[in-house]
């Protein structure tokens, strides 16, 4: 539950950097390389967090290193406090509750949209021609994308007007515009919470347009003028739902028809912006994926003493026996207290290459039936890493000896020295 919620806290910061990064270089891609580089530089945010998902070589800082086990005292904190549970579990129902409102408001908008274009007919075209208008005409879809245009398509534009149409809107389909649409909708639905992310959604939706404007009349200069007046000439729309490319769209209308009448690029500055654009997505997502090293320094616990541990890889052929990271110690049950119990449990616990504890058992235990419970719930919680072999992460057990004290002279504590 912690590990997801600070997964969602770094990749909101790294979200924020590539967003603020992107705002302040734009204007620069466009100079160099025009709409097309500037949507492509939008890569860098997906391109981000995928690099977070990427693990480090994890490196046993204390291999060499003796620790002893863990020891429990009535003056530690008993177990997790019962507040620092809740919260942590209370973030995760809100942003669970957040991230499906979103999903199901943007699965919603898209249904009704879909819904509204009534019955569908095929067009010699290649498109398909819709009985109702909800904003039309526009790429339609995720799966099976379809170009769909209104029922006055063939009345409201010429040919020459209709290709153009249909050329922006095979170009976007090409190009895979509606499954980066799909994936903003996720993006939004998981960072619903992000306070950047609404700008980054409608600047990237723009250069989206822009973007698919050039691309289509990059063959056909001379067409602008047409092209821009066709842009008029439709009806004005706002999106309205989130898995469809709009031929035209309120908000961008003025800056699409601005792009038109740029000169084209020359050669040399788009190679530049190109170069720029990779250097920028490559650069980041290097800093990004070396950041997660900060955690990595975090010294680890050996949880067994150094001789056990080490003999025991050793005979497994193992490069690195299992630790454990975070190690809270289990509550010292209060009847216990009350009585002035003390004990040692020793608990065998497998853990798969993934570092999850697969099971959980008592080899044995003094004054059973007293610790026994609180050991096994707190071994459960605690973070493992796997053990390596040949330089993989391979399932594994260690054994964990917890003593039960009553004061401090008792036993040993949990040290890493």
């Amino acid at each position: 539950m912690n590990e997801l919620l600070d997964g969602l806290w770094q990749a909101s910061l790294w979200l924020a950097v590539g967003v603020v990064l992107l705002a302040v270089t734009r204007p620069l891609l466009v100079r160099l390389g025009g709409a097309g580089l500037a949507y492509r530089s939008w890569w860098l945010l997906p391109l981000l967090l995928a690099t977070l998902l990427i693990p480090l070589p994890q490196v046993a800082l204390l291999q060499h290193v003796p620790t002893l086990p863990l020891k429990v005292v009535p003056e530690a904190v008993e177990g997790t406090p019962a507040s620092s549970l809740q919260l942590p579990l209370l973030l995760l129902v809100v942003w669970a509750l957040g991230a499906g409102a979103c999903l199901l408001r943007d699965l919603r908008a898209q249904g009704r949209f879909e819904r509204n274009l009534g019955a569908l007919w095929p067009r010699t075209d290649g498109s398909w021609q819709a009985s109702g208008d909800p904003g039309l005409p526009a790429l339609v879809g995720l799966w099976r994308p379809r170009i769909v245009v209104g029922p006055d398509f063939d009345q409201q534009f010429t040919a020459q007007e209709q290709a153009l149409i249909l050329q922006h809107e095979h170009s976007h389909r090409r190009n895979g515009d509606h499954w980066a649409n799909g994936v903003l909708l996720l993006v939004r639905a998981v960072f619903w919470f992000h306070p950047l992310l609404p700008w980054a959604a409608r600047r990237f939706l723009r250069d989206q347009e822009l973007a698919c404007d050039a691309r289509t009349i990059a063959p056909q200069p001379a067409l602008r003028g047409l092209y821009a007046s066709t842009l008029l000439k439709a009806q004005l729309v706002h999106p309205v739902a989130p898995v469809v490319c709009h031929w035209r769209s309120q908000p961008v209308l003025k800056e699409r028809i601005a792009m038109l009448k740029q000169s084209k690029r020359k050669a040399l500055p788009w190679v530049s912006g190109q170069v720029l654009v990779v250097g920028l997505c490559l650069g980041m997502g290097a800093v990004a994926w070396a950041s997660e090293g900060r955690t990595a320094g975090v010294p680890s616990i050996n949880v067994e003493p150094f001789e056990h541990a080490g003999e025991d890889a050793a005979e497994a052929g193992l490069d690195r026996p299992i630790q454990v990271d975070k190690m809270s110690p289990p509550s010292y049950p209060k009847s216990a207290i009350e009585q002035r119990q003390v004990g040692v449990v020793n608990l065998r616990v497998q853990v798969d290459a993934k570092g999850h504890p697969a099971d959980v058992q008592v080899i044995s235990a003094t004054n059973p039936g007293v610790f026994e419970e609180a050991s096994i719930a707190a071994a459960r919680r605690w973070t493992y890493r796997p053990a390596l072999k040949n330089g993989k992460p391979v399932a594994g057990a260690v054994r964990i000896p917890i003593t039960f004290a009553m004061d401090e002279s008792d036993g040993v504590t949990e040290t890493a020295r």
